[in-house]
């Protein structure tokens, strides 16, 4: 198990939180995500066949890049 925390500012409200681990826990692989609107953090943790490049790939087209 691999586990990724991410800062991702379009981050604003409980809708978003909620679209966030919607969309990323129907990826296989994905064990658990912990989106929080105050902070702005994603907490995702993964196993294979989910990788790191689709779960950025993902919060991209969903509106919600990751920033470094």
């Amino acid at each position: 198990m691999t586990t990724v925390n991410y800062y991702v500012p379009n981050i604003s409200c409980q809708h978003c939180v909620h679209t966030i681990v919607n969309e990323l826990s129907e990826l296989p692989g994905v064990h658990s995500v912990n989106a929080d609107a105050i902070s702005k953090q994603v907490v995702i943790t993964f196993a294979p066949p989910a990788t790191e490049e689709a779960i950025i790939k993902l919060l991209t087209e969903i509106n919600y890049p990751p920033k470094n």
